[in-house]
């Protein structure tokens, strides 16, 4: 019998559903987004069919996911007036998301999010020579990374699609031939569910999440600055200048990485810190204050529309990016919306970066004797 490891993240979404003449008027405006997307989406990438899948239930809430990276492409969750709102960055249609596909917006990244120093690690004596994407470094599984494939999919029912995708032996440079599988379930309860699992047949080591964009205000609002953010974290895993982790804990206490009570993401994101340099923001690593199991990780709030959304893990660690390499002009969204410098963030919920070459971070490392599994829960509501 194979031995089972909770190493990881379902994603819930748990939102308040629109109502009376403002939920009407919202969900049209949901239906016509679907739509039209659909349309769009319908194409082949590398000859592979690339579709569109809208999950919907008894409440008016709606995700939609493309197979291409599965990933999540729209979130329409009500405000504090009722209205939807699309709180997921993305674009109109697949060939887009191609063309800019290492921007990552909505994806499953892997097979190993995040970065991992000048590609290199090794397992068993072995050393593996990974794709360089980062400058010397590897990012989110490299050139070839999982967020570029079309996988296949399975819409189960209106509330269920499962996507999968067999990543062959060798590919981006990683061993194992691995089959991976993630749940999207959107449930009457207004909980959107993103379930992983992941076998191999030679050990390797693995590190997936899902690398939506956020902007509680809407996507295509010009900031994320004005959001408040809680991070239940003590410390960092501070970064050198490629923003690898150089192996250390760092204290928040006194620092711009206290989040520990709530606080507005800009403002102390131009302080005088040397983490924040590197970074060009907050581009880090948070140690989570938990044990094992769900937990709350984070909690962020925009005063603007009212929603906040709260994330829980049974992972050690989240990424808090805060949108700082993005740049107007270069990044046109859905509907044409120009997403520009920190116009979104992003909360990765995750095993630390660098962990195969760092002995003393959790493991990463799947035995074919093992089985990955990875959830994490992001809730939804209105104040």
């Amino acid at each position: 019998m194979k031995k089972i490891i909770y190493t990881g993240t379902i994603v819930a979404i748990v939102l308040q559903s629109a109502c009376n003449q403002s939920g009407q008027k919202s969900t049209e405006t949901a239906d016509t987004i679907s739509q039209d997307s659909s349309i769009s989406f319908n194409s082949k990438i590398e000859g592979k069919e690339v579709n569109l899948y809208t999950l919907t239930n008894n409440k008016n809430a709606k995700a939609s996911i493309t197979n291409y990276g599965a990933r999540l492409v729209s979130l329409l969750v009500p405000n504090k007036e009722g209205k939807l709102t699309d709180v997921v960055l993305g674009y109109d249609n697949a060939q887009t998301y191609k063309e800019n596909k290492t921007s990552y917006f909505g994806a499953i990244v892997g097979r190993y999010g995040n970065r991992i120093a000048k590609g290199k690690f090794t397992l068993d004596g072995k050393t593996y020579q990974l794709e360089q994407n980062d400058g010397e470094n590897s990012l989110h599984g490299g050139n070839n990374g999982i967020y570029d494939k079309v996988w296949d999919a399975k819409q189960v029912n209106d509330k269920t699609l499962k996507l999968t995708y067999h990543s062959p032996d060798g590919e981006a440079g990683y061993p194992g031939n691995v089959a991976i599988a993630v749940t999207y379930t959107l449930t009457d309860d207004n909980e959107l569910a993103i379930d992983y699992t992941a076998t191999t047949d030679k050990e390797t080591v693995l590190n997936l999440t899902n690398h939506a964009y956020f902007n509680l205000n809407g996507e295509g609002d010009a900031t994320i600055l004005d959001h408040e953010l809680t991070i239940h974290a003590n410390e960092i895993t501070p970064v050198d200048e490629t923003l690898i982790p150089t192996g250390d804990l760092l204290d928040v206490t006194k620092t711009p990485f206290d989040f520990r009570k709530a606080t507005v993401i800009g403002a102390r994101i131009e302080a005088d810190d040397q983490q924040l340099k590197r970074g060009k923001g907050y581009d880090h690593n948070f140690v989570l204050n938990k044990k094992e199991g769900l937990q709350s990780a984070a909690v962020v709030y925009s005063p603007k529309t009212g929603i906040q959304m709260d994330v829980l893990t049974e992972e050690p660690g989240i990424q808090f990016y805060s949108g700082n390499f993005m740049e107007g002009g270069k990044n046109i969204g859905k509907g044409g919306k120009d997403y520009g410098h920190r116009s979104a963030f992003c909360l990765e919920t995750q095993h630390f970066p660098d962990s195969p070459n760092q002995p003393t971070f959790p493991s990463t490392v799947l035995k074919p004797s093992d089985t990955y599994k990875t959830k994490t829960v992001y809730k939804f509501l209105v104040k």
